[in-house]
């Protein structure tokens, strides 16, 4: 055959073949459904069942079994012709291979069979094309339905339709017997005149659809829903045509409520107008396609999970289908943001499709509204009328220009707690019950777990550019300080030479040793250095150089510290005493001091040091703003951050000083509108040993010089005052936006900037805020220690 349906022929070996060929394509419902969907499938007395391509069965609810008599296993597996004869085999075959070609299921194909024991067994089939979001054909899912007592029971009312019309001419009262017998048919049955009207309808029809027969009785009955009523006329046209025809179509109860049904009719031969002429049976099947439905949506679902890699997209795909499944007018998904209390919406469905891109700009308070209590409670919320519930808030409506009626919503669970909720809006059939809460409940599911695998890869990938990001800041480090280590020893070295050859005129004994000694641990500083870069570019030292520069370092050390007291005496004294004084400990005592006075006092030391700088600082300093704190660590903080903002800022800038009061505590901000620092620098300025200049473009100028550059530490001792003395420091930066490419570099002159008109320019391109944060609440704890 041209299509992928066809009966495998041969011994069971080829059909084992076939299941080997369909292991990736498994179509089981045990892999699209939950315990929840099965119990709702077995507890419909039906059988879902599943067939590959070759019409092999592949899965099955516990009906099937029940209902031929066979055991699972022996059915499992086996094509579904084997268990008809020729002509049944051949109508399935036509049948399904007309799904296979025009992907449209079919309802209600009729399959005489025997089961087991021989009994007589009449099985209602229906079928639809099972495909994956790509579109490829994975098989065959559909209904088992035993209709045996059914067809047995239309075979009594086609006989007794026949009694009835023999009857009718001879007898009327023929019509009151037929009657009788009609009220204990089970299913809905409505018996027409030639022209149309009621002339009788069992109880089972005022059962399902509401109607009474002295409300029908010689009128029409008003149950087309809107646009069926052509469609009602083709009905009976093909079913005048063909005696044996059964149609699906929908049929409207007398309270609104739109039925899935299958209707089979029977027209007389009689012409009179006031005779019976037409009879039906309706069969309610609106929960079996409500399942079968339910089963698509969540097959569908998990199919949809790897084909969309972005988050937004998969939620906005299964928003969709919660609308089409739940038929509302609209479904929407609430993430709960903890630290703003707010609930956002990401992916939504709508038929306004100006509500649908307005919610996702709206943002909602998770402390109020029916959101809001499913969030604290974690209980479902089913509201058929907002209007009678107190917590609704209509906010939400005014912000999207839309209008929510009634309302169901379900917590999204995640492994920590409640992530958000999934709402479906506006039903617009009938209202929301406990099936669509149950329904709606275990899709969530599927979206709480999506959205903590997104948060969770995205987490990954953040924990990867931070290691990226640490990996180069060390490279970078390394770079730093090999550097910094050459240039001092290089200029060292250096005057060595020149020294020697000052001293010449004294005998060598005299000097000899002392310069040899200092030049060899020179040249072992540039030895590191070079090994340090050695390193990096990957080579390898064996251990014992290592362990031998550590050896001469330390008899060089000693040796150096008993020459320079030679004849003093009391040489182990003097060495406590010289390192007591050298790395002793040092006790800061903590004071009060004014900020504006302190800081005042601070750049007036700092402008004399800065002359050869043109940069403007500005101070706006609040009277009587007074901290605790050792006046030496203020000292080093303040004379830090301005001599960093002086040196990031070009000639004709600008640097603020800012000190103010606050709710609960003081603080102090340094800004600069300078060349500011990139994001991935950002993360690492605290760090020490950080400059966000490139190592070849780094070198130490004078204090204050516009990129003088540094060791980088101001910033890491500045962190560990904080830790001690409990101020918070913090940063915001923004790299100026002329400085676009990763190697351009500031002129250091606003006025040889070409890409400024004015000063402002500069001010209004870029900067950095450092804020320096004094809380009252630890102040008052440096204070209580202080006593």
């Amino acid at each position: 055959m041209e299509y992928g349906y066809h009966r495998t022929a041969g011994s069971e070996g080829k059909r084992e073949m076939v299941k080997r060929e369909n292991k990736n394509e498994d179509i089981s419902m045990e892999s699209s459904s939950d315990a929840t969907l099965r119990e709702l499938i077995d507890g419909s007395g039906d059988c879902v069942y599943e067939m590959d391509n070759h019409g092999n069965l592949t899965g099955f609810s516990s009906s099937l079994p029940k209902m031929l008599g066979y055991r699972k296993e022996e059915i499992l597996h086996k094509h579904l012709g084997d268990l008809m004869d020729v002509r049944q085999s051949r109508k399935f075959h036509a049948a399904y291979n007309q799904v296979w070609i025009s992907h449209r299921g079919f309802s209600n194909l009729v399959w005489e069979t025997r089961d087991k024991a021989g009994n007589l067994k009449v099985i209602e089939l229906s079928a639809y094309l099972v495909k994956n979001h790509e579109g490829k054909k994975l098989g065959f899912r559909g209904i088992a339905r035993d209709v045996t007592e059914k067809f047995k029971t239309i075979d009594e009312l086609k006989e007794a339709q026949r009694r009835y019309e023999r009857e009718f001419e001879a007898k009327r009262k023929a019509r009151r017997t037929t009657r009788n017998l009609f009220d204990f048919v089970p299913y809905p049955m409505v018996v027409f005149s030639t022209a149309g009207n009621v002339t009788y309808i069992n109880p089972a029809f005022t059962q399902v659809f509401g109607w009474r027969l002295e409300e029908l009785i010689g009128r029409k009955i008003p149950y087309f829903p809107p646009g069926y009523e052509k469609e009602a006329v083709e009905s009976f046209r093909r079913l005048k045509e063909n005696a044996g025809e059964t149609i699906e179509t929908k049929r409207m109860t007398k309270g609104g409520r739109i039925l899935d049904v299958i209707i089979r009719g029977q027209l007389s031969s009689q012409q009179a107008e006031d005779t019976p002429g037409e009879l039906f049976i309706l069969q309610d099947v609106t929960e079996e396609r409500r399942i079968e439905r339910i089963n698509e949506t969540l097959f569908q679902i998990s199919c949809a999970l790897p084909g969309y890699p972005v988050l937004r997209e998969l939620l906005d795909y299964i928003t969709g289908e919660v609308k089409r499944l739940l038929d509302t007018e609209g479904a929407v998904v609430g993430l709960l943001d903890e630290d703003l209390q707010q609930i956002s919406f990401p992916a939504a469905a709508y038929d306004d499709s100006t509500a649908q891109r307005q919610i996702k700009l709206a943002p909602q308070s998770s402390r109020k509204g029916i959101m809001g209590r499913v969030l604290r409670t974690g209980e479902p919320a089913i509201v058929t009328n907002t209007a009678d519930d107190a917590d609704f808030n209509r906010g939400l409506d005014e912000a999207i220009g839309f209008k929510t009626e009634s309302v169901l919503i379900v917590p999204l669970e995640g492994g920590k707690g409640i992530i958000g909720v999934l709402t479906a809006i506006n039903k617009k059939t009938g209202i929301f019950d406990e099936k669509d809460r149950k329904l709606l409940t275990m899709i969530a599911s599927t979206v709480a777990l999506s959205i903590e695998n997104a948060r969770f890869s995205k987490e990954l990938n953040e924990a990867y550019e931070e290691v990226a990001s640490l990996n180069r800041a060390k490279d970078r480090i390394i770079n730093h300080l090999s550097h910094e280590l050459k240039t001092p020893a290089s200029i060292l070295l250096g005057s060595l030479v020149i020294l020697s050859k000052k001293l010449q005129a004294l005998p060598e004994k005299e000097w000899g040793a002392t310069f040899e000694r200092a030049k060899r641990n020179l040249d072992r500083i540039l030895e590191i250095q070079y090994q340090v870069e050695d390193i990096m570019r990957g080579r390898k030292y064996r251990s014992y150089i290592v362990l031998n520069i550590m050896l001469d370092q330390c008899m060089d050390e000693l040796e150096s510290l008993v020459a320079e007291k030679v004849g003093e005496g009391e040489i182990v004294k003097w060495l406590r005493n010289r390192l007591e004084s050298e790395f002793g400990p040092r006790e800061s005592q903590i004071e009060e001091i004014f900020l504006n006075r302190f800081v005042a006092e601070r750049l007036a030391v700092i402008e004399q040091q800065c002359k050869h700088r043109n940069v403007d600082i500005i101070c706006h300093l609040e009277d009587q703003l007074s901290i605790y704190m050792p006046s030496d660590v203020m000292e080093k903080v303040v004379d830090g951050l301005i001599k960093n903002a002086v040196e990031n800022t070009p000639d004709g800038g600008r640097v603020v000083l800012l000190a103010e009061k606050r709710d609960d505590g003081v603080m102090l901000k340094v800004t600069d509108f300078g060349v500011g620092i990139v994001p991935e620098d950002r993360k690492r300025i605290f760090e020490g040993f950080f400059s966000t200049q490139e190592t070849m473009d780094y070198s130490s100028k004078h204090p204050f010089d516009f990129n003088a550059g540094g060791k980088g530490a101001d910033l890491l001792r500045m962190k560990v005052f904080g830790e001690r003395y409990g101020f918070q420091l913090t940063m915001t930066s923004v790299r100026c936006r002329f400085l676009t490419q990763p190697d351009a570099a500031c002129v250091g002159d606003v006025d040889q900037c070409s890409y400024l008109e004015s000063r402002e320019d500069c001010i209004n391109s870029g900067g950095t805020s450092f804020n320096v944060f004094f809380p009252y609440s630890k102040q008052k704890e440096l204070i209580d220690s202080n006593r």
